[in-house]
């Protein structure tokens, strides 16, 4: 069974930092792309950041790049999403999210992911 568990959401004030984390079990996690997406309520999921089954390649969203880092730790079936500076439009439920197929380029931003975690929010005050 695929369960994809995140964790690490909360409360800060802008300027301040968090750490996203997302458990995986059920598939071999060191073959998959991995990817964290962001929504607010009315609005389409954004992709935040994803990364490669080696952590070879990352990619990071314009609106986070110098804030946010992706990184994980095959050995111990993690994703993290560190999150630096933080400002109050990054308010969203936060989602991890695996798939099989590697994406390269502009199609890494893609939702297409075929496993979901239920999400952990994120609250940036001002």
């Amino acid at each position: 069974q695929v369960q994809l568990v995140e964790s690490g959401g909360g409360s800060v004030q802008a300027g301040g930092s968090l750490r996203l984390s997302c458990a995986v079990s059920g598939f071999t996690y060191s073959s998959w792309y991995m990817g964290w997406f962001r929504q607010v309520p009315g609005k389409e999921r954004e992709g935040v950041a994803a990364i490669s089954p080696g952590s070879t390649i990352t990619y990071l969203a314009d609106s986070v790049k110098g804030r946010f880092t992706i990184s994980r730790n095959n050995a111990k079936n993690l994703l993290y999403l560190q999150m630096n500076n933080l400002k109050p439009e990054d308010t969203a439920m936060y989602y991890c999210a695996a798939d099989p197929i590697m994406k390269y380029g502009p199609t890494w931003i893609r939702a297409d992911f075929a496993y979901w975690g239920q999400g952990t929010q994120v609250t940036v005050s001002s």
